[in-house]
This record gives structure tokens, C-alpha cells and sequence, in this order.
């Protein structure tokens, strides 16, 4: 899938650079401690449970090194536009309204914020809403991982605070589609 992206995206738009950074291996608690690819512990999929913060924290540490190596190589932040689906959608709300509030823009694709995120408190918390980034996210309708009204009061939730946002449904299950790229693109 990420090649497909790749090589539509660059074929639309050349001038995009595209960089898809993993998430390491760490003990996952949902998985009975095993060790999983994912961006953060967390005690269950469900919003109704706190973050991991030192979980999110350490991938975020990560991800602010990437970015930077990106803006020392002469790109501003405000061309940089962060995103990513599921868990990555998660970690890319983090990311934007907690630490690069200067960025171009966020998506989050099948995603969700947990209940009385830290994220939202952040952006309850700021003088100046006006200046964040927008936020673009889509849901499928009939995903049963990420379930379609977690990501919907997660927007809704975002909305509300202040985010200028876009939202889109569509009638598929938890799954990375041409359909979310296509109105992502769009």
C-alpha cells in the first residue's frame, strides 16, 4: 500500500515529499504484553480508559526528531503537513495540537483521540485557536476496531474546541483505503 500511495502521490505531485516512519516494537498490553509494532501502550482499545502518556511521549520524542532533521534540511513546518491512520492517526493528533502547532495541517484516517485526552485539554488551554492547524479526518462507517462514534466524538470533541476541521464517512470497515486517500488527496 505504501508504494501505491507513493507512486500516485508523486505522480500528482512531485514536488511532496512522503516519509512513512514505523512505530518500534514495544510490550503492547492488548496484545497480553506481547511485543507489537504500535505507536503506544495502552491498558485497552476502548476511549473510556487513560493515555499512556510516557508511552506516547517517548514516540513522540521520535517523531519531533524526524521532523526536525526535515526543517534542517531547509523544510519550514509550515509545509509540513503530519497524519497518519489508526494508532498512527492518534500519535499524529499528538503530535500537532500538543507538540508542532506551527504545521501546515493534520489527518487522522480510522482514528481517535481517548477520553479526556491530553490533547484536548492542551487546546482548551491555548490563548490563540485560531492559529492551529486544520485537521482533516475521515471514518469508515462500519470499522469494528476503531468504532465509527469513538472517531466521530473525537472530531466532534476536536470541533467543538476550536480546530478548523473536515470530516468524512464512508462505508467500509478498519482498513487503509483508496477511498481515504482519495478524499485526503482531494
Amino acid at each position: 500500500m505504501l508504494n501505491w500511495i507513493n507512486m500516485v502521490w508523486k505522480a500528482e505531485f512531485p514536488h511532496i515529499k512522503l516519509i512513512f516512519p514505523s512505530a518500534d516494537p514495544i510490550q503492547y498490553t492488548p496484545n497480553n504484553g506481547q511485543v507489537s509494532t504500535v505507536w503506544f501502550d495502552r491498558q485497552k482499545i476502548s476511549p473510556f480508559v487513560p493515555e499512556n502518556l510516557s508511552s506516547i511521549d517517548a514516540s513522540a520524542t521520535k517523531l519531533n526528531e524526524l521532523i526536525q532533521v526535515e526543517v534542517d534540511g531547509g523544510i519550514p513546518l509550515s509545509r509540513i503537513i503530519i497524519g497518519g491512520f489508526s494508532m498512527g492517526g492518534a500519535m499524529a493528533l499528538h503530535q500537532v495540537y500538543r507538540y508542532q502547532k506551527q504545521v501546515a495541517g493534520c489527518f487522522a484516517l480510522s482514528s481517535f483521540l481517548n477520553e479526556g485526552s491530553l490533547v484536548y485539554k492542551n487546546v482548551e488551554n491555548l490563548q490563540n485557536k485560531s492559529s492551529l492547524p486544520p485537521l482533516f479526518q475521515c471514518h469508515g462507517t462500519r470499522d469494528g476496531l476503531v468504532l465509527f462514534d469513538w472517531g466521530a466524538e473525537t472530531f466532534k470533541t476536536l470541533t467543538n474546541l476550536g480546530i478548523p476541521r473536515e470530516f468524512k464517512q464512508y462505508d467500509i470497515t478498519h482498513e487503509f483505503s483508496k477511498r481515504g486517500l482519495k478524499l485526503l488527496r482531494e
